[in-house]
């Protein structure tokens, strides 16, 4: 979800209104995806190397993330949506932990659609704690290292459930993956917009979709859709 800080200086705001901006973003394309019949979609909130930033805007970030964590829940709740968390706790300050948890547990038996927060994530960091995981299970001698294999690798990575994203958006314009999901983007296709995160919308949302249903996925091989 990026451009949030451009958005904000463009309009001579301090950045944490794009921040602010940014997080109303969240709920309203939330609720887009359901009406598109979107069966999971997780948002790139805070990366693991999003802690170089400066302080101040640090602090305020995670004042907004436990704000709007309590905030749209009912919107979850009313319309079927199930949370999940892609990321460590490890330095999340204590009361953001407790009402991620808390939206977590509210949301766990919703079978709508699964939003995925991905909050102080890292892809790297997330492939190191599945092979540690895979590592201590064949030490213990509960997997036997022939088993292990792609959906082995795939079942331990932060939260499953959440599948293979089919596409990946860029806002801001950005061209580069930033350390997201880099395990399961292997094939997932791509769509680049100039749009600052802030005004996305169910419209750029839309472009997107026509953009990916028009490509030709042939997973390495020669078949046509």
């Amino acid at each position: 979800m990026d451009g949030n800080g451009r958005w904000a200086q463009e309009k001579g705001k301090p950045r944490v209104a794009g921040h602010k901006k940014g997080g109303k973003t969240v709920e309203r394309i939330a609720l887009d995806g359901v009406d598109l019949g979107i069966e999971s979609l997780t948002l790139y909130s805070f990366s693991s190397e999003n802690w170089k930033r400066p302080q101040g805007e640090i602090k305020e970030l995670m004042k907004l993330y436990r704000h709007y964590l309590i905030g749209i829940r009912p919107m979850m709740m009313k319309n079927k949506v199930k949370l999940v968390h892609l990321g460590k706790l490890d330095n999340l300050p204590e009361t953001l932990i407790t009402e991620l948890n808390k939206s977590i547990e509210m949301t766990a038996e919703n079978d709508g659609m699964i939003l995925g927060l991905a909050l102080n994530y890292g892809a790297r960091q997330e492939i190191v704690d599945a092979v540690q995981s895979i590592a201590s299970e064949c030490k213990q001698g509960t997997l036997d290292p022939e088993q292990i294999d792609e959906e082995c690798i795939s079942s331990r990575m932060y939260a499953p459930q959440v599948g293979d994203p089919d596409l990946l958006i860029r806002t801001a314009s950005e061209m580069r993956v930033s350390n997201f999901l880099l395990w399961q983007i292997s094939y997932s296709e791509f769509f680049v917009t100039d749009t600052y995160w802030p005004d996305f919308n169910k419209a750029n949302m839309e472009e997107a979709i026509i953009a990916y249903a028009n490509r030709n996925r042939r997973f390495g091989s020669l078949k046509t859709k």
